[in-house]
């Protein structure tokens, strides 16, 4: 995608030789690999610390920490590294809620996950193993037959909002619209739009919170409302950040996850029939293509003025927490351009430290799941011929993803 980048602001701390133009731009399409064509180069030729000019969504600067090692420093040091407003969401429609537990620094954010943990146990998401089951078979029957299917709108998308809607009690007639919000908020880099996107999600959250304290059920929203926090029950903001929260991470990541994930199968055959042969195996494959193909990006805020590893930072500088970069770093994994189904490494795509990933038992569930039935009912696929490959960034994604396999043998 072409567009023209706004002219960067370089605070004075902040030395020209650090300045670096940096690929990935929030809300912006390309036609090269992010992973092959960008990620390589970057740890051949940057520093371990450089400030990129368009880094942060709004295409504002933030400093790159390319380096695993150091990555996992900025994880645990929240004291100087805040996950406090990292995404701009709340103030771009005047509102003063905090994504909820993700942007809650310690020992406040230990009082949100103690809540929420027991909503996202291995136990308690295993109860929706039979439903998840299902919606993955009904969407690969759906196409299974014609040979042929656009990865991403007929299943990649859809199937992951199916299982949020189930968790969280929604109607299953608003996935299409979900679909809508969840482009505005992750994938426009008009600002204007993400804010629309925003008011619209926050509007229809605070109307089933609302409809929940009228009527309370079995789902994930009463039980927020019946809680006690420190001997109080959760107020406005904090149920709104709770629910948005589990919005954004409950769609777009185990979609675009997904998306990679087939992607990288579509093009090595020997790895997608290792897998078949082998079922057992597909947790540990997902783990390795989480690593080699990690999407997510987030930031945190410097709150003090800190040398962090020959590197002066000053308190409001945004620090972009790259998986992406993390994932490939050569000095973390050995030829950490090959994937390695054997490999049993330690990855950093789901967070690390006091932010790890509160969903990601039940983000493991749909992936393996949705692998799972897809290899079982679909023969040998790969991507369309001659089709060229976009994608998003910001939480790198594939736009579209034409799949083709020999009907004849489904």
């Amino acid at each position: 995608m072409q567009f023209e980048l706004p002219e960067p602001t370089i605070p004075d701390h902040v030395p020209a030789s650090a300045v670096k133009q940096f690929p990935f731009v929030f809300g912006t399409t390309t036609t090269a690999d992010p992973y092959t064509d960008w990620v390589p180069d970057i740890h051949r030729n940057m520093p371990d610390i450089f400030y990129a000019p368009h880094a942060y969504p709004g295409a504002t600067p933030a400093w790159v920490v390319r380096r695993t090692e150091l990555l996992r420093e900025i994880y645990f040091d929240t004291d100087t590294f805040s996950s406090k407003d990292f995404s701009p969401f709340a103030k771009l429609i005047g509102e003063t809620w905090t994504n909820t537990p993700v942007e809650v620094d310690p020992p406040e954010h230990a009082k949100y996950r103690s809540f929420i943990n027991p909503l996202f146990t291995p136990k308690a998401v295993g109860k929706l193993d039979e439903k998840i089951r299902q919606y993955a078979i009904d969407y690969v029957e759906a196409f299974r037959e014609r040979g042929s299917c656009e990865f991403m709108r007929e299943f990649a998308f859809e199937f992951p909002i199916k299982v949020f809607l189930e968790l969280m009690d929604f109607p299953l007639e608003n996935t299409k619209q979900f679909l809508e919000w969840e482009y505005g908020l992750l994938h426009e880099m008009d600002m204007m739009k993400i804010a629309e996107a925003t008011r619209n999600v926050v509007g229809f959250l605070r109307d089933q919170i609302e409809d929940r304290r009228r009527n309370p059920r079995d789902d994930v929203i009463s039980y927020a409302l019946s809680v006690d926090v420190e001997g109080r029950k959760l107020n406005d903001d904090e149920l709104v950040g709770f629910t948005f929260n589990l919005f954004i991470g409950g769609l777009d990541t185990v979609s675009t996850n997904m998306g990679l994930q087939f992607l990288h199968l579509a093009r090595h055959h020997d790895d997608q029939q290792f897998l078949r042969e082998h079922p057992e195996e597909i947790p540990h494959a997902l783990d390795e293509l989480m690593r080699a193909y990690a999407p997510v990006t987030t930031f945190r805020t410097c709150t003090r003025e800190v040398d962090f590893h020959g590197v002066k930072m000053m308190p409001g500088d945004k620090v972009m927490v790259s998986t992406t970069l993390a994932g490939r770093d050569p000095a973390e994994f050995e030829n950490p351009q090959d994937v390695r189904f054997d490999r049993r490494s330690r990855h950093v795509s789901f967070g690390f430290g006091p932010h790890m990933c509160v969903g990601m038992h039940l983000a493991r569930r749909e992936m393996r799941i949705a692998l799972e039935e897809f290899l079982q009912r679909i023969p040998e696929f790969s991507v369309k011929p001659g089709h060229q490959l976009e994608y998003h960034l910001g939480m790198i994604q594939p736009v579209t993803l034409p799949l083709v396999w020999d009907s004849a043998k489904a």
